[in-house]
């Protein structure tokens, strides 16, 4: 049996990685910013769910959920850093505020939760946290360039930590999603006051977004327990067949410039 963390766990892949963790027999701390939508998890698997609000942008809250895992588990084998939302708009649209909220959760919260199970999994000498990026983490698209940030900001904090911890024996793993059929862009999202003279380009997006069939998040399960049960897990892992040749397309095109640019 596995003790997990896994932030987010209320709806979306978060909730799909709690309910495949618990169904393989598998113990969760399920965190959630909202009351009562854990309660169906803790009706079907009892007190192998323990069900924690947590806002992960509240570094105080964050440590003491830690400390309350711990309390009651005793330990913590995998954190998954799954909890963020999509911010859409434009570069020029985007307020104050609403950068900086997207940050506080897509980044800091992760960094927080990083840095409060660090101690455990360093005595234990053991341990796997999975920083839920995307392939927006990779490649950046209009329309998403603060959420862009905060994926590309997670990436790099996750990279240098790797090498930080993996001596000490603790991995780490950027899962990299494609599209899937959650509410990122749905309920969960934040979307910006739009300027007319970016129309054309929202437009384009649109058109894209529509015409890709996202993936059934179920589908995900298997990878997400394949990493955690990896002897040597990889740094990173899409998620997924959508990224692959986005990212192969991307990478080509950067080496095309810089060998012309060198």
């Amino acid at each position: 049996m596995k003790t997990w963390l896994i932030t987010g766990a209320g709806r979306g892949l978060g909730r799909v990685w709690t309910e495949a963790a618990l169904e393989r027999g598998d113990r969760v701390v399920a965190t959630a910013r909202r009351p009562g939508v854990l309660d169906p998890l803790v009706s079907a698997f009892g007190d192998r769910v323990v069900p924690l609000l947590l806002d992960v942008t509240d570094r105080t809250a964050v440590l003491d959920v830690v400390d309350q895992a711990v309390e009651r588990c005793g330990t913590i084998d995998v954190v998954v850093n799954n909890a963020g939302y999509g911010l859409f708009g434009m570069i020029e649209e985007t307020t104050e505020q609403q950068a900086r909220e997207q940050m506080e959760t897509n980044f800091f919260g992760a960094l927080w939760v990083t840095q409060a199970v660090l101690p455990v999994m360093r005595r234990q000498k053991s341990g796997h946290l999975l920083q839920v990026s995307s392939l927006g983490g990779i490649a950046a698209f209009p329309t998403l360039g603060i959420y862009n940030a905060s994926k590309w900001a997670l990436e790099g904090m996750s990279e240098a930590l790797a090498q930080e911890v993996g001596p000490l024996g603790v991995n780490v793993t950027i899962v990299e999603p494609g599209p899937y059929g959650t509410d990122w862009s749905g309920d969960s999202a934040v979307r910006t006051e739009p300027i007319e003279a970016y129309e054309p380009i929202r437009e384009t997006r649109r058109a894209s977004s529509t015409a890709r069939a996202p993936e059934d998040p179920r589908t995900t399960t298997a990878t997400i327990l394949a990493l955690v049960d990896a002897p040597q897990p990889p740094l990173r892992a899409f998620v997924g067949a959508y990224p692959r040749p986005v990212v192969e397309k991307v990478y080509r095109q950067r080496m095309e410039t810089w060998d012309a640019w060198k």
